[in-house]
């Protein structure tokens, strides 16, 4: 059981305030088959996002929409035992608090790679060193994304003008 930061939210309809919940985290073993799906799913491949929802992983497709900021995935994931995911991709986004709960809670693969999706080269070196590939390539693919949604976002010609 954790007890896992309080996050604020933002999408309409929500006006009632939740307590933070004490979680049973799920575990985190897939088949590098499923890793490397996911990997392709969170660059797009909507086929391989059916199929992995449609095959009991509805966990990584919820993951994959957090990861493309989405509010009602991101709860999910916490209101369903994978503060882990969560707390991953909120450390890759900056958020020192998630990263310092992966840490203090020995989330080690989780740690690393939030730190190399934030552009850390050692993230990707202690992967490389003490992972899998399969794990590896799901880094890359986030990090990409992750990229993109920056730029996207710090790209002045796709702002809207208020």
């Amino acid at each position: 059981m954790v007890k896992f930061f309080k996050r604020k939210k933002k999408y309409k309809g929500d006006s009632e305030k939740k307590k933070p919940t004490r979680l049973a985290i799920q575990p985190f073993n897939y088949h590098p088959k499923i890793i490397i799906a996911w990997a392709k799913a969170i660059e797009g491949n909507t086929d391989l996002l059916k199929y992995l929802l449609d095959n009991g992983y509805k966990e990584l497709v919820m993951a994959t929409h957090a990861i493309k900021l989405k509010d009602k995935a991101r709860d999910w994931l916490m209101e369903n035992g994978y503060p882990h995911l969560m707390a991953m991709i909120n450390a890759a986004e900056g958020n020192q608090q998630a990263l310092q709960w992966l840490n203090k809670n020995e989330f080690k693969l989780f740690y690393n790679m939030a730190i190399a999706i934030d552009g850390e080269n050692e993230g990707f070196k202690w992967i490389n060193q003490h992972s899998t590939q399969d794990l590896f390539l799901l880094t890359k693919s986030i990090k990409k994304v992750k990229d993109e949604i920056e730029e996207d976002h710090n790209d002045v010609h796709k702002r809207s003008v208020e």
